[in-house]
């Protein structure tokens, strides 16, 4: 082992171009900041978006549609759901929360409760919301809904 052969431990160098340390780096002078102008100051941050002035690209495009504040989101529950909730977890009530302890809808869910599948199971739901289907297939059953 010789001086030739040293090498730094690994991780130790990083490859990372070294700007404003003179004129013989190759990066000195203006440092890769071009001449005057916003970029070459000193605490400059661009805006997201930002395009050097020329119209942004999200203020270019035509907007259009229509988004409804008042909408109200439902987690939809099928009976096919509920009738294997009964069989498995052998319940006659549900509400939002058993539904909830069972991984179907979360705390904070309005629930409606859909028509597609069957049911046997003599239940009583009590839900946020009905399909028509889903309000015959239970009262057909035996069970009984009530709207929360």
């Amino acid at each position: 082992m010789d001086l030739s052969n040293l090498k730094p431990a690994k991780g130790s160098v990083k490859n990372v171009k070294r700007i404003g340390r003179g004129q013989g780096s190759g990066f000195g002078g203006t440092s890769t900041r071009g001449h005057k102008g916003a970029g070459s100051r000193s605490g400059t941050k661009r805006k997201i978006g930002f395009e050097g002035g020329q119209m942004p690209l999200v203020r270019r495009l035509p907007k259009f549609g229509f988004t409804n504040i008042n909408r109200k989101e439902y987690q939809a529950i099928n009976i096919d759901a509920l009738q294997l909730l009964a069989e498995t977890k052998n319940v006659s009530i549900i509400n939002p929360q058993v539904l909830v302890e069972n991984g179907l809808a979360q705390k904070k869910d309005l629930i409606k409760i859909l028509g597609n599948g069957t049911l046997t199971a003599k239940l009583d739901v009590k839900a946020h919301g009905f399909s028509q289907s889903a309000i015959a297939a239970i009262e057909a059953a035996g069970g009984v809904t009530e709207k929360l």
